[in-house]
Formats: structure tokens, C-alpha cells, sequence
């Protein structure tokens, strides 16, 4: 197999003009495989093999911080990892095609933690699915396991709470884009004796598992965002926002999806 500098080599000869007979007599290499590289200049399989900054010999944090912390709520609100054929594993996070912009942020994130992994939309009834394999998803979230996260004990490692915690916005923003969303509130209140509607927004976010409505409220306080819990039949399970100055703070840093 020829590496990677042989292909670009070769490639480069015939931007300048050499035909492919040309350059094939030069280096050696057969006109198919310069054909080929003209539609895939990277080996079969790469990107998969690319080194993983959580396995190596000295593990370190992702490439992109930023991005990996909105990945990671992207993925504790709406994402899976199944295992696939030899030992690779499908990264997917669900979309609802009612937001564009929110899947071209998802497919960036997911890019930005594994650049040499092609990153696919796969179109659903309502939704995208975006989708990425490589062997190495369960060691960017090692909170993959079997079942559903709400039937099992979800926190964060160390390494990850770093990021978190240097990146708390990132982290907000993918957990509201999951399971969240800013809305429209309204109530009526007397003035003067007259009692009017009264409209207000509020951010809400939804999620059945009690680590992370923990991990969300948590990282809210962090960044001075107050918060409350409603209730639903009785058991807590969605996340309030609706202090001014809170859903202030929120605007400027996650804002509405898109």
C-alpha cells in the first residue's frame, strides 16, 4: 500500500500537467491506482486507524475542546453509539429537520472531534440522523454502555468535567439543542385593576435521567444561570429558566435553536 506523501506526490504531477502515463512511468505507480486516488487520494480505512488522543500512550484531551463540549451534550440528550462490523463503532445523534442550523452544528462538532472520520446525514421521517464511525466514540464518551442513559448511572470523568468546566457554554448549547428549547411564556397579572397578559420567555430542558438534569443545573450555577425544577405527575423532570437576568445570560451564549 502506498502512503500517504506517495499519493500527494503523484497527484501533484499531474496538476502540473503530466499525464497519467506520465506520471506512472516516473514513479512506478500503475495508471488504476493514480486513477483511483483521483476519487480517494486517503488508504481504505483511514481516519479509523488515526491516533485517538484518549487511548494513546499518554492520553490528552480532544483536538477542539470547544467543540467536543457541545458535542457531549449533543450526545447525552440525543445521541447512541451502536457497535458495528471489526471493531468499529457508529457515533448518532438525532436532528429534527425543523432546525438547519442546528444540523450543520452537529455535523462541525462531530467533524471537529474526528477530522479524519467522514461524517454522514442519513435522512428520517422529521429527522437527520448524523452518523460517524471510527473504533474510538466509546473513548470520547465513555458514558456508552448498554440500555437507555436514564436507566443507568451517567456522570462525567475527570478529563471531561475539565473541558466542561473551561467550556461550560459549548456544554449548555448541546444540551439545550438536544433536549432543550427557549419559548414564549404567559400569564395575567392586575394593573390598575385590570388584569392583563403577560408574555415572557423562558428556556426549558427536558430529560428523563436525574444525572443529567444534574450535569445541566450543575453547570448552569456555574455560570451564575438560576434555575428551578418542575414537576410532572408528581417527579421532577424538566428544567426551568424564566428569571430575566438568567434568561438574559442564556440569550447571549445559547439563544433559540435554528
Amino acid at each position: 500500500m502506498y502512503d500517504l506523501d506517495t499519493r500527494k506526490h503523484a497527484l501533484a504531477l499531474v496538476a502540473q500537467g503530466f499525464s497519467q502515463n506520465s506520471v506512472s512511468k516516473q514513479t512506478g505507480i500503475s495508471r488504476a491506482a493514480i486513477r483511483s486516488w483521483l476519487q480517494r487520494i486517503e488508504p481504505l480505512g483511514y481516519g479509523r486507524g488515526a491516533e485517538c488522543p484518549r487511548c494513546s500512550s499518554s492520553p490528552s484531551l480532544p483536538d477542539d475542546p470547544g467543540a467536543y463540549s457541545y458535542l457531549l451534550g449533543l450526545y447525552l440528550g440525543d445521541g447512541c453509539i451502536s457497535s458495528a462490523k471489526r471493531g468499529v463503532y457508529s457515533l448518532r445523534i438525532a436532528c429534527a429537520d425543523a432546525w438547519p442550523g442546528l444540523i450543520d452544528a452537529c455535523v462541525e462538532a462531530v467533524q471537529r472531534a474526528r477530522p479524519a472520520n467522514k461524517v454522514c446525514r442519513v435522512q428520517r421521517q422529521g429527522c437527520q440522523y448524523v452518523t460517524s464511525s471510527s473504533k474510538h466514540w466509546p473513548c470520547f464518551f465513555p458514558q456508552h454502555g448498554p440500555g437507555k442513559k436514564h436507566n443507568r448511572a451517567i456522570g462525567l470523568e475527570p478529563w471531561q468535567q475539565q473541558i466542561v468546566d473551561a467550556h461550560p457554554w459549548e456544554f449548555i448549547r448541546g444540551l439545550v439543542h438536544s433536549d432543550g428549547c427557549r419559548l414564549i411564556n404567559w400569564t395575567t397579572r392586575l394593573v390598575r385593576g385590570e388584569r392583563k397578559r403577560y408574555e415572557y420567555p423562558r428556556y426549558f430542558f427536558t430529560n428523563k435521567s436525574d444525572d443529567i438534569r444534574k450535569l445541566f443545573s450543575d453547570t448552569l450555577s456555574a455560570v451564575g444561570v438560576e434555575w428551578t425544577h418542575c414537576t410532572r405527575a408528581g417527579k421532577e423532570y424538566n428544567i426551568s429558566v424564566a428569571r430575566r437576568a438568567s434568561v438574559a445570560l442564556m440569550d447571549a451564549h445559547v439563544g433559540p435553536k435554528y
